[in-house]
C-alpha cells in the first residue's frame, strides 16, 4: 500500500515556529478523525522556509486533502 506525504510550506523568518505548531494541529486532526497514521513533522529547509508534513494512505489522501488543503505531496519513501 502506497503512502504520500502531505506538505504545508512556511516561508519568512518565523517559518519554524508556524511549521511546528502546524504539526500540532495535524496530530489533533488525526486523532479526532481516528486515522490510521501516526508520521507527522517539520523540516527547516533553510531559515526562510519551514515545512510541516503528514504521511497517509494512498486510500485515505482525498478527505484529508480536501479538509486540510496542503500545498503539495509526494509519494512517501520509508
Amino acid at each position: 500500500m502506497r503512502k504520500l506525504k502531505l506538505i504545508w510550506d512556511f516561508r519568512g523568518p518565523n517559518s519554524a515556529k508556524t511549521a511546528e505548531h502546524h504539526e500540532i494541529h495535524l496530530k489533533e486532526y488525526i486523532t479526532i478523525k481516528n486515522l490510521d497514521t501516526n508520521i507527522t513533522g517539520f523540516e527547516l529547509i533553510n531559515n526562510m522556509h519551514t515545512i510541516a508534513y503528514m504521511v497517509v494512505k494512498e486510500a485515505d489522501m482525498k478527505p484529508v486533502r480536501d479538509a486540510l488543503k496542503p500545498h503539495r505531496g509526494q509519494v512517501y519513501e520509508e
